[in-house]
């Protein structure tokens, strides 16, 4: 219903962008591509800050681009979670993935997950250390609205995976999943203020090898981000986040809430290499049924992120 909305919604807003498109191109020479060619060679195209990719420079939130036709990116997502209520807990999930964008509006992207825990003495959790294999994951992504060409630029975000390997515990499992999203993102002043605002939907399905048990489970979340482009290349920001945890595949009973808030940071090392990341604290939630302040049951009380991408 939400991607049906959504889909509506994004045609309706790109069709009176249409005549606007036609001048640009007979302005600039070419069309949206030429355009993002020539910024990416350090002309600037409209729309679109000198160096500056939105779908990585907010940290954890997305923005809406997706590169130009037929470029590949390699990337490199390290998300690490420190600290439970008791004990010692810290985990590392890295993804990593091939994309290939096939056309101005649509990129797949295939990739595979690795894992490492170090748990000791905390309640509810096996004490481990060890680094694994995780899993596997196919990502889509479909840009409704160009960010160049009308006055945000809206993408939906589809990722079905697999994994034998719990991230959050280390335990062995049978788990398959999805997360779907609609990624919003607007260039406030030109070349320097961007936002993005994301809302997220993800749902599984685990085994667990010991017990033999399987239990269904389902996140809501909301994503809003602010970015600041100091140079060409070199972007600071603030990022932050409200997540619901739920027992059951369609939000079905609340198991827990948290938000989050810290600083992003994007920086292109080169004209085809980048890095940027975030590490944000949690600064508010609840579990269900503990009166206690914040939601350390589902959630941790830090997380961080550092991406690497090579683009070619």
């Amino acid at each position: 219903m939400l991607s049906a909305a959504l889909l509506s919604f994004g045609v309706l807003c790109d069709a009176p962008t249409a005549f606007a498109e036609e001048e640009r191109i007979q302005r600039t020479g070419g069309g949206p591509q030429h355009a993002r060619s020539r910024n990416l060679a350090g002309g600037k195209a409209p729309g679109h800050a000198e160096g500056a990719d939105t779908e990585h420079i907010f940290g954890f939130t997305m923005g809406s681009d997706i590169g130009r036709v037929g470029e590949i990116e390699l990337e490199m997502e390290n998300v690490a979670a420190f600290g439970k209520r008791d004990g010692r807990y810290a985990t590392l999930a890295t993804l990593n993935q091939i994309k290939y964008t096939l056309s101005d509006r649509f990129r797949i992207a295939p990739g595979f997950a690795l894992g490492a825990q170090r748990i000791d003495g905390v309640a509810g959790f096996d004490d481990r250390h060890h680094v694994s294999f995780n899993g596997a994951t196919l990502e889509f992504r479909a840009k409704l609205i160009d960010r160049a060409t009308a006055p945000f630029g809206l993408t939906l975000h589809a990722q079905p995976g697999w994994n034998r390997i719990d991230d959050g515990s280390g335990l062995r499992v049978e788990q398959y999943g999805a997360e779907f999203a609609a990624l919003f993102d607007k260039e406030l002043v030109e070349d320097r203020w961007f936002a993005a605002f994301n809302v997220w939907y993800g749902t599984g399905v685990t085994r667990t090898h010991a017990t033999g048990v399987t239990a269904h489970d389902s996140e809501f979340a909301l994503h809003a981000a602010l970015s600041y482009q100091l140079k060409p290349g070199l972007l600071i920001g603030v990022g932050t986040r409200y997540l619901r945890s739920y027992d059951g595949g369609g939000l079905d009973r609340l198991v827990g809430e948290a938000i989050y808030v810290g600083p992003t940071f994007s920086y292109s090392l080169t004209s085809t290499l980048g890095l940027s990341g975030t590490w944000q604290i949690q600064v508010a939630g609840r579990a269900a049924g503990d009166v206690r302040w914040l939601d350390l049951d589902n959630h941790e009380r830090q997380q961080a992120m550092l991406r690497i991408n090579a683009h070619f």
